[in-house]
């Protein structure tokens, strides 16, 4: 257990073979993986929601349009970009709180 109630901590080293996963001359690291699972068996979304989603498009939208408008040098563009980035994270945030996104 790692210290949380209804949390348990599982490590488990991945075997690699003679020839895989290193390069001569380096040495390894330990493989270890961990995976947090519930007591109730909670489905994690990795992202998939619709506020996660909806933020990143506009988000990539607003940095898309900033590029441009850098390279171009349109100011006011570039500050409309710097509005819509700033959107993209309210939109986010009232989404999951109106339940559209990972608990």
């Amino acid at each position: 257990m790692n210290g949380s109630p209804g949390r348990y901590v599982l490590r488990t080293q991945i075997p690699i073979g003679r020839n895989e996963g290193t390069m001569a001359g380096t040495e390894q690291a330990n493989a270890d993986l961990t995976y947090v699972v519930t007591r109730r068996g909670k489905h994690v979304h990795h992202g998939r929601t619709l506020a996660a989603w909806t933020g990143s498009a506009i988000g990539l939208i607003a940095f898309i349009l900033g590029a441009i408008a850098v390279v171009k040098q349109i100011w006011p563009m570039f500050w409309v970009s710097v509005a819509l980035a700033a959107v993209a994270l309210i939109v986010t945030v009232v989404l999951q709180r109106m339940g559209y996104g990972a608990y």
